[in-house]
């Protein structure tokens, strides 16, 4: 068990140093959510706010910037696994004396944590949208955004380890990212859309965390929640579960 905890520690520090070493991926990861934030909010805010949105604009589609930046740190960060196959370093780590669920786990605690600090970077807007933010308010976020990130790097770790080239992964992450995110519900209220966009919401772990993180933010009375934040919790325990078992089960069949 002590050997496991080493393994899983040793995994978690060298994804740390992987993302404190490069500042570029840093900024460019900041630069997408506040691009939407600036461009889309600014733009939208006169001719959307109060339309169902409980208010300001901004401050309805801000809980779902935070949820955009966590949920693409939290993926992209499992682009590691594709490096270390196409260089051969992913061998050695496969046959260290860990356990290969440990090795997944590391990583994905990793990119949850990396995710972590994607999302307390972002927070820092909050007082200049119009929102308050007490401590309790910041342990709220951050233990949603452990799950919710938790569970898109176990995602993300599904997914790297079915890759074969950088290339492929880069593809295939825009192609589940924009369709996830556009179907949050971080741009307008999910109890308006049709009923075939009402189910893919529902398949969607970001929409959970972007209506649990709009509900600690704008406050369980805005209208724009679709439910409460316990019941949004317990959907991203669910899809943590999930998304991890098939994770392992997946790394587990790497060669």
């Amino acid at each position: 068990m002590r050997n496991e905890l080493r393994g899983l520690f040793v995994i978690w520090q060298r994804e740390m140093l992987r993302y404190a070493r490069n500042r570029t991926r840093i900024v460019t990861s900041l630069f997408q959510p506040l691009l939407f934030l600036v461009i889309f909010g600014s733009g939208l805010r006169q001719s959307l706010s109060g339309q169902g949105v409980g208010g300001d604009f901004l401050r309805f589609m801000y809980p779902g910037i935070v949820a955009m930046g966590i949920m693409g740190m939290a993926m992209t960060s499992a682009i590691s696994i594709v490096w270390d196959r196409e260089f051969g370093f992913l061998k050695e780590i496969l046959v260290a004396p860990v356990a290969r669920t440990t090795i997944a786990l590391g990583k994905a605690v990793g990119g949850t944590t990396t995710a972590l600090v994607q999302a307390a970077i972002l927070l820092v807007l909050a007082p200049f949208i119009g929102i308050r933010l007490t401590v309790g308010h910041l342990a709220a976020l951050l233990g949603l955004g452990a799950m919710l990130s938790f569970a898109v790097s176990g995602l993300g770790i599904l997914v790297a380890s079915r890759m074969k080239s950088v290339e492929s992964f880069g593809l295939v992450m825009q192609f589940v990212l924009f369709p996830m995110f556009f179907l949050s519900g971080a741009f307008f209220p999910l109890q308006r859309t049709p009923p075939w966009m009402q189910l893919l919401t529902r398949l969607n772990p970001l929409s959970y965390g972007v209506d649990a993180f709009r509900g600690v933010l704008l406050g369980s009375g805005s209208p724009a929640l679709v439910q409460s934040i316990p019941t949004n919790v317990a959907w991203l325990v669910g899809f943590s579960c999930a998304f991890m078992t098939l994770a392992v089960w997946q790394f587990r069949r790497m060669d």
